[in-house]
């Protein structure tokens, strides 16, 4: 029950914004209902009126999660990179990036989601648990389709870690595509 109310708020908010990408402020919004329905699907969010979390502003709502500190050793992402620039790309290219990372914790790293900020950003993950010591990889690709200007995106990844969330950062500068019309054709 639980999980279909939390679809249908996220149905609700995708149908908001107007499955828009370009406006940064609402991906923005996006970024953090996203994260939000991933921490209450992980089982972490405290739930009920009665909870100060469930009152509380979704950056007050983040910290109190993020500081749940799991007992006992924890897994640790160590990443070579967390954000990539792209560069200029022409429009209705798909470019993709490898996000590398090594667990230098003390417990295996299970990856429980990963989410972008907009539909055109698909990011792949390991299900399987990466043991401490080794080494994985996130596939980031972006369709830039009907996306011209800077684009600036976010994938939030949710694993056991410490913090839950994690966040990679992908820029591009997208050119239009050769040949399309600035506006009405004058005849």
């Amino acid at each position: 029950m639980k999980k279909s109310v939390v679809n249908v708020l996220v149905f609700g908010a995708l149908v908001a914004v107007g499955f828009s990408c370009s406006n940064a402020e609402m991906e923005g919004r996006l970024a953090r209902l996203e994260g939000r329905v991933a921490e209450l699907e992980a089982g972490k969010a405290r739930s009920g009126p009665a909870s100060s979390a469930a009152t509380a502003s979704p950056t007050i709502q983040q910290t109190a999660l993020e500081e749940e500190v799991p007992s006992g050793p924890a897994p640790v992402f160590t990443w070579a990179e967390e954000n990539y620039d792209f560069g200029t790309i022409t429009e209705g290219e798909i470019a993709e990036h490898v996000f590398k990372f090594t667990n230098t914790g003390e417990a295996p790293l299970i990856i429980s989601n990963a989410s972008a900020s907009c539909g055109c950003t698909v990011p792949v993950w390991p299900k399987e648990p990466i043991p401490v010591g080794g080494t994985g990889e996130i596939q980031v690709k972006f369709n830039s389709s009907n996306k011209p200007g800077v684009q600036n995106k976010t994938v939030s990844i949710t694993a056991n870690t410490n913090p839950k969330l994690s966040r990679l950062n992908i820029k591009a500068v997208v050119s239009p595509k050769a040949g399309a019309a600035d506006g009405p054709v004058k005849k």
